[in-house]
């Protein structure tokens, strides 16, 4: 089974991404947790690039073509082998922050980014992804106060930086892809507190894991 959490910055997707892995395990699974940018060796060089605040004049398409780099590596060194063994892979974003971020956020062809995606990955996607919806203002407030007070690294807060319009774009994205893809979405509010989050998340889980084997 591959599932992916998804949301903007500040929606506590890492936190209860790590929730979540503990639940399914008690339930039996076997969970290995990952993340783009990253996963892989070669992955966390090229995040290193990415979420770097001094690489705030990255092309577009630059960006891109590193996410897609970064995901070729992590697909064919940690998420197919794993997969193929049964395994169950829980990951810290993955393709459909691409399309969000560099879609609709950064004003790329969307359609150019699905075609990459079937062309290069096979359309390889998540069995169901959870999006972690709250407004922006709400999101990037959480985030810096991370920051601030040390439990996030300074050095990879490109995005983070961006402005209130560019993550009010990527939440749109995010909607969208959910009105698109309603098989696979499942939305959790996120402003809610955070054990309340993660009994929905817990609840969105149990009914998931019961329809897939």
């Amino acid at each position: 089974m591959f599932i992916s959490f998804e949301g903007i910055e500040g929606s506590g997707k890492t936190t209860n991404l790590s929730h979540a892995v503990r639940f399914l395990q008690d339930k039996g699974h076997d969970c290995v947790i990952t993340r783009e940018p990253g996963g892989t060796r070669i992955g966390e060089k090229i995040r290193a690039i990415l979420l770097d605040p001094s690489s705030k004049e990255m092309d577009p398409l630059t960006e891109l073509l590193l996410y897609t780099a970064d995901r070729s590596q992590h697909i064919n060194e940690v998420i197919s082998p794993l997969l193929s063994a049964g395994k169950t892979v829980v990951c810290d974003r993955y393709y459909d922050a691409t399309v969000v971020y560099q879609g609709y956020a950064r004003g790329l062809d969307t359609e150019l980014i699905h075609r990459l995606h079937r062309l290069l990955f096979e359309n390889l996607k998540p069995d169901f992804t959870l999006l972690l919806d709250l407004p922006p203002e709400i999101g990037l407030s959480r985030a810096w106060k991370q920051i601030d007070e040390g439990d996030r690294d300074r050095v990879e807060t490109r995005f983070e930086e961006e402005t209130l319009s560019f993550h009010k774009k990527v939440r749109s994205g995010y909607l969208e892809m959910a009105r698109l893809e309603p098989e696979r979405y499942r939305i959790i509010d996120a402003s809610k507190e955070p054990d309340q989050v993660r009994k929905e998340i817990a609840r969105t889980l149990s009914e998931e894991i019961d329809v897939i084997p």
